[in-house]
């Protein structure tokens, strides 16, 4: 077989099972990214076979190819421009005649297409009976049965891909929607006179152009201005004089009666390929809707949902921690025997390896986390989650849709305020970036691991889920109070659409782990490692520090004088004189570290921030730790490890931190205020560069920084000062 790249382009309604069939074809052979000049998110993977290297690029999910949404606008694009070897349409086949009017769209392009009928398991057990053979016969198309969460068809599926590109059959000119006499006749009139002023010479279907130019679209409009130079206006003019023709005819917009022969062409498609058995059928995803989505059961059923995954990332995560929190030691250990002493290997030991150590162990945290999340999501209930929420949207002022940024939030708050695009009024989308902050991200929740773990035991994963809780309240009264003063407005209205329950794949809910968690790891090479070193610089200079007292003669005389009472004793006597001697000179070289620690550019910064954070019952390490949090959310942990001196070479790092967090004076209500400090305050540099870039203005952007930053100080006030009040301390 020749060695052909084959470019693939997967097309479909939202909860159709694209990304499942994406996920089929290319596996962990993907790459993720947004599309050029926009915010919306491009997937894109890769797989052999046959001698063939194939492109899949999964475009948004979008109901239409009018250019309304930004979805619209970038799967059209792409089909136009990119010109993909071939279309795949997948086909919710449960849901046929909703999804066949994107088909309609399609099938008016010049590209190759492929009807993939999708979830054909549940369509049968609706009682649904679809008739492949016919539907590919009345619209000239390939047809391929599949069911995506089972991995079934898709061989199929690359075999039709294969053929469908190697025949040389010239696209189908007929078997599109019918528009009527009057509306084809426009058309046709059009494409003409498009013709004569371009002599044919666009890069697009004459026809297709016509058709968007009578629909009004204006992307197409303005395409033709630019390349149908000069001749462009005279097009336009000629275009909306068959519109105004249209319109006087039939006393309607002619985009609207053009839609409305498009649902009859479907709904005629639909009556000949499409039998449903009389038999009653149960309808599962009704049944357990009735439970999961019910007005009294449905919010303290998902509560417990979202508790639940806070106490399985805690309890769980805890032992693979301890053994990558062990390899890290081992590490630590092993090149701090193998290098000199000297500046260097401080740099590597306790800059790279304890600065980046420090946070990497929590990383189980963050795939339980995803993998969590990514089951409520291939499952179907995270669109239940987001149903059950609208009315707490409501009181905020906004509506369903921008749950789903706020869900994202708790992934990553970057690509979740860039999501907020698809908000159609402005007002909405700016208060959904302002509060997407208090949505807790997974890049805190190493603080909270450490923090909770360290001073509440076995209920530390009812402390985490509370900090969580806290956000969402604060993002509840924080919306509610902004709605209602700097932007003040009316909710949009919003139909949520709930998509059938369906069985994850496991192949699937690791893809997407993976996807998000890659994020993780990629932080770890740039944005940690660089903070760590920073961090580590600052309190490792200058290096000539004028201690309190002659630590070398004072660890020498206490050696000597230990060494003098064991000459002797012997047996038991002896190991124990032994341990005290070494527990002796640990607390000097330990007094020695934290003196200079405190006397290094760090600790002077930290001795300044001091008073502004002494009544959070905060010391001057927590005080700096929190500082460099605005670079990246886990740098607080490897800021804490380096600042109470535990290095790379302690074999339990994660155990040794928590020791030094408890001797510092932190107690469980300073810790716990801390929690919620790091919760609320100013987000990470990455969110806020596109907080600025999403709303275009720096007076919202300090706008956010300044109130969360007064909130989180004044949150973080109550919990401390009023948990003093009533002796919680």
């Amino acid at each position: 077989m020749p060695n052909k790249s084959i470019i693939i382009a997967l097309a479909g309604n939202p909860n159709a099972g694209k990304t499942t069939i994406f996920n089929n074809l290319t596996g962990t052979r993907q790459k993720v990214g947004n599309w050029p000049g926009v915010t919306v998110e491009k997937k894109e993977g890769h797989l052999t076979t046959n001698g063939y290297k194939l492109t899949v690029v999964d475009l948004p999910g979008t109901y239409s190819l009018t250019a309304y949404s930004i979805e619209e606008i970038v799967a059209r694009n792409f089909i136009l421009d990119e010109k993909p070897d071939v279309v795949v349409h997948i086909i919710d086949a449960s849901n046929l005649e909703r999804n066949l009017y994107l088909a309609t769209q399609l099938r008016e392009l010049d590209t190759k297409v492929i009807f993939v009928l999708n979830m054909e398991d549940v369509a049968r057990q609706r009682g649904a009976q679809i008739d492949g053979d016919k539907l590919a016969e009345l619209l000239d198309v390939p047809v391929v049965f599949t069911v995506g969460n089972r991995n079934e068809g898709t061989e199929e599926l690359l075999r039709t891909i294969i053929s469908v590109v190697e025949s040389d059959v010239e696209l189908p000119r007929t078997r599109r929607v019918y528009y009527g006499k009057d509306i084809e006749k426009a058309i046709g009139e059009l494409s003409e006179f498009i013709r004569d002023k371009t002599d044919g010479k666009l890069p697009y279907n004459i026809r297709w152009i016509a058709v968007k130019l009578l629909e009004d679209d204006k992307i197409v409009k303005e395409r033709i201005r630019q390349t149908a130079n000069p001749q462009g206006e005279a097009i336009l003019r000629e275009a909306e004089l068959k519109r105004q023709r249209l319109r006087e005819f039939f006393d309607e917009e002619p985009e609207i009666v053009m839609t409305d022969l498009r649902y009859g062409f479907v709904a005629g498609i639909v009556k000949e390929v499409l039998k449903t058995v009389s038999e009653k059928r149960v309808d599962v995803s009704r049944q357990v809707d009735q439970v999961l989505t019910n007005r009294l059961l449905g919010l303290p059923i998902f509560v417990f949902f979202v508790w639940a995954m806070f106490q399985l990332t805690f309890s769980l995560g805890a032992y693979p921690m301890s053994w990558i929190d062990a390899g890290a030691g081992w590490l630590g250990q092993t090149v701090g025997g193998i290098l000199p002493g000297g500046l260097f290997r401080d740099l590597i030991v306790d800059g790279v390896i304890a600065g980046v150590g420090s946070v990497v162990i929590f990383l189980p945290n963050i795939l339980i986390l995803f993998f969590c999340i990514a089951l409520f999501e291939d499952t179907g209930y995270m669109a239940r989650a987001a149903f059950l929420m609208d009315k707490v949207m409501h009181l905020i002022g906004l509506h369903g849709k921008s749950f789903i940024p706020l869900l994202m939030g708790f992934g990553c708050n970057a690509p979740a305020i860039m999501a907020t695009r698809t908000l159609e009024s402005e007002k909405d989308r700016i208060l959904t970036i302002l509060i997407n902050p208090l949505m807790s991200c997974s890049a805190r929740l190493p603080v909270y691991v450490l923090l909770a773990g360290t001073f509440f035991g076995a209920r530390a994963g009812n402390a985490i889920f509370s900090i969580y809780i806290l956000g969402i309240v604060l993002a509840i009264l924080i919306g509610r109070l902004f709605r209602s003063t700097v932007l003040r407005g009316k909710v949009a209205p919003f139909v949520m659409e709930l998509p059938p329950y369906r069985m994850p794949m496991l192949k699937g809910l690791l893809v997407h782990m993976w996807d998000r968690s890659k994020i993780f790891l990629k932080k770890m090479g740039g944005v940690i490692l660089i903070g760590s070193l920073v961090v580590w610089f600052l309190s490792s200079f200058p290096r000539e520090i004028r201690f309190s007292k002659d630590y070398a003669s004072e660890i020498a005389a206490t050696s000597a004088r230990y060494e003098a009472s064991m000459t002797d004793v012997e047996g038991e006597f002896h190991e124990e004189l032994v341990r005290e001697r070494d527990q002796a000179v640990s607390a000097l070289e330990a007094e020695k570290v934290k003196e200079r620690v405190e006397k290094s550019y760090m600790g002077r910064l930290g001795k300044m921030l001091a008073p502004v954070f002494a009544p959070l019952g905060m010391d001057w390490r927590a005080s700096v730790a929190v500082l460099t949090g605005f670079v990246a959310k886990e740098i607080v942990v490897s800021t804490l490890g380096v600042l109470h001196a535990v290095g790379a070479q302690e074999t339990e790092k994660s155990e040794a931190l928590k020791l030094a967090l408890k001797k510092s004076g932190m107690t469980p209500l300073s810790a716990y205020a801390m929690m919620a400090f790091v919760l609320i305050y100013i987000p990470c540099l990455a969110t806020v560069s596109v907080i600025r870039r999403e709303t275009n203005s720096w007076k919202w952007t300090a706008f956010s920084i300044a109130y969360s930053t007064i909130l989180a100080w004044g949150i973080a006030f109550l919990i401390y000062q009023g948990g003093k009040g009533i002796g919680l301390a």
